[in-house]
């Protein structure tokens, strides 16, 4: 297998809690409707997660935010589910497996995304 791309990025706990409540929409825009329910810090680290994702990717333009969704499996770990937009362009990159990885702790988020073929 050979590595397609790689993304990483991290979210300052409280500037991102001060946006959503700035901005009560954006939650809606970033996240499906299960996600929107997760705890602050675990909504910075999926944020973090689709920003790594989409660097990855290569940045393309017009990804939707809700076509990258974060599951937690039953053992906890992290995994993307992709549809849409986002399927779309990792098809186009061959892409077959994509890792992720989550964390936070001292009020930073961040977020690890490999793409294997």
């Amino acid at each position: 297998m050979a590595v397609l791309g790689v993304g990483i990025d991290v979210c300052d706990l409280a500037r991102f809690e001060e946006s959503l409540e700035r901005t009560p929409r954006l939650r809606a825009r970033l996240f499906t409707e299960a996600e929107a329910t997760k705890p602050m810090a675990s909504l910075a680290a999926r944020f973090a997660a689709k920003e790594a994702l989409a660097k990855a990717l290569g940045a393309p333009q017009g990804m939707e935010w809700h076509d990258a969704e974060v599951i937690s499996e039953a053992s906890g770990q992290p995994r993307f589910e992709l549809r849409g937009t986002v399927l779309e362009q990792a098809r186009k990159l061959g892409v077959a497996t994509v890792h992720l990885s989550l964390s936070h702790d001292a009020g930073i988020a961040s977020a690890m995304v490999v793409l294997e073929d």
